[in-house]
């Protein structure tokens, strides 16, 4: 009976705010919003949140096998198209920036597999070993002047700070505690990684590969 009770209560408080939030272009994770991901996996609040978007002509979209919620169209005719079409120009646009910086974290922090969601980034210590490495501080210059960061720091500390500090703006990265410079992978990572598949499985570009062989480099 407890059960039922705050299920329902799950499902008229807390829709609301998760249709706000998808409708806002936010991608919802364990990280991001724990509380409304726990109310999506909730059979009859995503129902609910469902029912509504389908009036509005969209849908809840998912992507890192059903942990990210997001919001997508129902429908598509040629505004709509023309509105996806944008998305997915911008999201190319920084793919290469994107994809360099994830090859850079994973090669200085010495991990066998790509970063993912709710894996912690402790700022201090990425920083420490990218100084200690010419390799890795000419990586960062590199993709710290891409236009999707925008520096104009010559020097370590400003170019990573300003990374973050965007990456944190686009969603792909949270920083719980102000206090502390530990940062959170979000599950939009994983929809970056789907768009990064879907690119190579019909454009042939080969992202992934390209980015296996620079994670491989140093060991050459």
């Amino acid at each position: 009976m407890t059960s039922d009770v705050y299920d329902n209560d799950t499902v008229l408080v807390g829709a609301g705010a998760i249709i706000e939030q998808l409708l806002r272009g936010e991608f919802i994770c364990r990280v991001t919003n724990e509380e409304g991901w726990r109310a999506l996996k909730n059979n009859s609040t995503r129902e609910r949140v469902e029912t509504y978007l389908n009036q509005i002509n969209r849908t809840i979209a998912s992507a890192g096998e059903g942990e990210v919620f997001f919001c997508g169209y129902l429908q598509l005719g040629e505004a709509e198209r023309k509105v996806v079409s944008s998305q997915f120009k911008e999201i190319c646009s920084a793919l290469i920036p994107l994809v360099e910086w994830l090859v850079l974290v994973q090669e200085a922090s010495g991990q066998d597999a790509p970063l993912s969601e709710g894996a912690p980034i402790r700022l201090t210590e990425l920083q420490a070993r990218i100084e200690d490495t010419p390799a890795f501080s000419e990586q960062l210059t590199k993709l710290s002047h891409y236009r999707l960061f925008g520096s104009s720091s010559n020097n370590v500390d400003g170019q990573i700070k300003l990374v973050f500090k965007r990456l944190v703006e686009l969603g792909y990265l949270t920083k719980p505690n102000a206090e502390k410079q530990i940062y959170i992978a979000t599950g939009k990572l994983d929809y970056l990684y789907e768009v990064i598949r879907f690119i190579d499985e019909t454009e042939g570009l080969s992202l992934e590969a390209q980015a296996e062989t620079a994670t491989q480099r140093e060991l050459i």
